[in-house]
């Protein structure tokens, strides 16, 4: 099948790759001059596993090849994998498939522009012509996109046209071996399927870290705490780690197009409060740090580890390390960054800082600091050396982000610790 791709995000990439590796013909649409597709990916993407591989393979084979728009509209099978800013662009890109298409076409929407979007995008084509739009709810994560798309657990297709639902579960069929749930509804309600589960998700952190900084105040272990909660079948264990806060791309965007919708329909504050509130926790490794040397950092030297917003991520977006960083380099104190895969956009972002060094041993950045502050959980960090850091370090503070310590483990060592609600 021939299809043409539209969007630069994580999703576009992965789902062209394993589309294509499955045989069909893909057209990605770009605008840039840039033809080499690893270089214009964008190292976030680039260093996503086994993407960069996949990619530079089909476009070898020629199964992938990229194409201008004037090719692109002449397809009849699309896929909109677009940011969620996008909106007014992929109308502009609907209409004008429309206006060259003379019989049937299938449209398929992978991109969170909110509920209702898909329905909008419909209107601009002719039904009659079996023009059809179909909302698809992609369940990419960074760090595991492809895996994401080639075992999918559960499938949700916002799909009222029987001709185009059997397309689509024909395209996706390669996929579907470890396929335990398939639902399929309208386009509005998958939509708001989505933004259902997204907002279920960050509720579970958000009143984990809310329980974590009320438990520190009462003298409990959080940990204790969240692993008797997780033995209740009713809650279950999964995102119910409190930690210094979530970020990512798309995660927090449609966090936001959910709350502007609650807001608009029902004058709820619930999920604006949960952005909120993720933003202040983002700064608690900070504030711990702080009042460790009493509101004095400056001229100290802080390393950290873990820049991106998680592991298996090379992303810095909303990554809760930019304000911990932000916040040390405003004191006029050196911070000595230290992530396995994210130093490039570090590089990219504070190259001309001189407060900010890039070290690319994880050992090397304790060199003489005054602390160390976990901000992503990399596996790498979860059994360091201790003895080694402890002869590096000039002083042995570690702020654990992350909790992936044990307390008196570390402080039987000689660190002095502080995690998140212990």
């Amino acid at each position: 099948m021939k299809i043409a791709i539209w969007g630069s995000e994580l999703t576009a990439w992965a789902t062209a790759g394993a589309l294509a590796r499955t045989g069909n013909d893909i057209y990605f649409v770009s605008h840039s001059q840039i033809k080499d597709p690893i270089t214009l990916m964008g190292s976030s993407i680039r260093n996503e596993p086994w993407l960069r591989d996949l990619i530079g393979d089909e476009f070898e084979q020629r199964r992938m090849r990229f194409a201008q728009t004037r090719t692109a509209i002449g397809i009849q099978t699309h896929i909109l994998s677009m940011n969620p800013s996008e909106f007014e662009a992929a109308c502009d890109i609907v209409r004008k498939i429309a206006a060259k298409a003379e019989g049937p076409l299938l449209i398929i929407n992978q991109s969170h522009f909110g509920v209702g979007a898909s329905d909008k995008l419909q209107a601009l084509l002719n039904r009659r012509k079996k023009q059809i739009v179909v909302y698809f709810a992609e369940n990419i994560s960074e760090g595991e996109a492809l895996d994401r798309i080639r075992n999918p657990k559960s499938m949700i297709i916002g799909c009222d046209d029987k001709a185009a639902k059997l397309t689509i579960e024909a395209l996706f069929r390669p996929f579907s071996t470890q396929l335990e749930n398939l639902f399929v509804m309208s386009p509005k309600e998958a939509e708001f399927t989505k933004l259902s589960i997204i907002g279920m998700l960050a509720l579970r952190i958000g009143y984990i870290n809310e329980l974590a900084n009320l438990g520190e105040q009462l003298g409990v272990d959080i940990d204790v705490i969240r692993r008797g909660m997780g033995a209740d079948p009713r809650i279950g264990r999964h995102h119910l780690a409190p930690g210094c806060g979530f970020g990512g791309n798309t995660f927090p965007q449609t966090l936001d197009s959910l709350a502007q919708l609650l807001s608009e329909q029902n004058e709820s504050t619930l999920m604006r409060t949960v952005l909120l509130e993720n933003e202040k926790q983002k700064e608690l490794p900070f504030r711990k740090l702080w009042q460790h040397y009493k509101a004095d950092l400056h001229d100290r030297k802080i390393a950290v580890w873990g820049a991106s917003f998680k592991p298996g991520s090379a992303s810095l977006d909303s990554a809760p390390s930019l304000k911990v960083i932000d916040a040390i380099v405003a004191q006029q104190a050196e911070v000595r960054i230290h992530d396995p895969e994210a130093l490039e956009n570090v590089h990219h972002l504070y190259h001309d800082n001189p407060y900010v060094k890039i070290i690319s041993g994880k050992y090397d950045a304790l060199k003489n600091v005054d602390a160390l502050v976990l901000l992503t959980e990399w596996p790498e960090y979860w059994s360091p050396d201790f003895e080694l850091m402890l002869k590096q370090m000039k002083t042995p503070v570690i702020v654990d982000g992350r909790n992936v310590y044990q307390r008196e483990q570390i402080e039987s060592l000689g660190f002095a610790y502080y995690g998140i609600g212990r």
